[in-house]
């Protein structure tokens, strides 16, 4: 009986002295829950939205070959006049320019130096924010947070340069995927141009402004959506689908080689440039085409398409070979007066053969009368 006691007085003295740690443990629990709420009410995206576009990054191991290519995007083209309008931020919709200025100005995005053929995504070539304003001529004004660690940069809407922005870069990594067996084009950056005049008028010259990682932006992209067409005036894209759909229309301008030179320093002519740039495209569109062993089926529909093209191509050239009626009627009437001239010719030629014998036999004729005469001064 005496341990018994002993044991229940010990196990309710634990008890009384442990109580207050647990409560202590759920208050901290529970504020660190109210903590996180705040934050994610704070943030603007939340933590489904963070995880959605969150993917397993592939390893060298699974990347056999890869290329890596630079873009030029035009705004003025009709393709990527999304990418433009509006040019004044509406209540459902804002330009891709204001966009990223809005989301620099707020820090939710770094940007990075843009450094032609070396392009590195790291804390070292981090771009300073007001540096960046300042270079540009972009008015801003400075704040400080409560905490006075993070500064925000309020730009108002009218000084953002959105209508000079004409152009984009955008750097493509096509993949060959081993583990998927496929390959995939990944845009990893995106770099606005600005196209300034001088004071003295001229010609626009382009100012890259610097590179925004595409995984950085596209959680943002993906909730803004965007007017695509002019016949539809349903907005069922976003961004982000804008270009993983490949809407747009991009010209390349560079591709990575050893010499980290462009097209335009590799081909100082417009058509060499036209005809590489043909060549990368017509290069990566049969790069996939040509890992694999064709099916008889696809060789049937080769073969047809080659006989087609066989037949087509004869059929052509017979057609240039034989002349038009206009061609032939001309040549039917020369002929004709050719063959009256050689009638003609003819005939004179015989009317003037059968003349010569003629002349013979009158000849022979005299010879005969003249042989008597020459028998009567013989007899003599």
């Amino acid at each position: 009986m005496k341990r018994t006691i002993k044991i229940l007085t010990a196990l309710l003295l634990v008890a009384i002295f442990a109580i207050p740690e647990v409560d202590a443990q759920t208050r901290a629990s529970i504020k660190s829950g109210s903590a996180r709420k705040k934050e994610e009410s704070n943030s603007s995206l939340s933590v489904r939205a963070q995880n959605l576009y969150e993917k397993e990054a592939l390893s060298p191991a699974d990347i056999p070959w890869n290329r890596i290519i630079y873009r030029s995007l035009d705004l003025k083209k009709e393709k990527n006049l999304p990418l433009y309008y509006p040019e004044e931020s509406t209540e459902e919709q804002e330009n891709l320019f204001r966009l990223i200025m809005k989301l620099l100005a707020d820090g939710q995005i770094v940007v990075y130096e843009y450094l032609d053929g070396r392009e590195i995504f790291n804390e070292k070539y981090q771009a300073n924010v007001k540096e960046t304003l300042d270079r540009f001529h972009i008015i801003y004004e400075e704040s400080t947070s409560q905490t006075g660690r993070k500064v925000k940069y309020t730009i108002d809407p009218s000084d953002v340069p959105a209508n000079e922005v004409l152009s984009y870069y955008i750097k493509e990594k096509w993949v060959f995927d081993q583990r998927n067996s496929g390959v995939k084009c990944e845009i990893e950056a995106i770099c606005p141009i600005l196209h300034r005049t001088d004071d003295f008028g001229g010609e626009a010259i382009k100012y890259p402004m610097f590179w925004v990682k595409y995984s950085d932006i596209r959680p943002y992209m993906a909730q803004q959506y965007i007017l695509t067409s002019s016949e539809n005036n349903v907005r069922n894209y976003t961004f982000d689908d804008f270009f993983k759909l490949r809407m747009f229309e991009g010209e390349i301008y560079k591709t990575m080689n050893l010499r980290n030179m462009s097209l335009m320093q590799l081909y100082p002519e417009q058509a060499a440039q036209d005809s590489a740039r043909q060549e990368i495209e017509k290069q990566l569109k049969s790069f996939e085409k040509n890992l694999w062993v064709k099916n008889p089926e696809e060789i049937e529909q080769e073969k047809a398409a080659k006989e087609e093209n066989k037949t087509t191509e004869q059929t052509v050239s017979e057609k240039k070979e034989k002349p038009t009626k206009e061609e032939v009627a001309p040549t039917r009437s020369t002929r004709g007066t050719e063959s009256v001239k050689s009638s003609s010719t003819k005939s004179s030629s015989s009317k003037s053969k059968s003349s010569k014998p003629k002349s013979s036999s009158s000849k022979s004729k005299s010879s005969k009368s003249a042989a008597p005469v020459r028998s009567v001064r013989s007899t003599k």
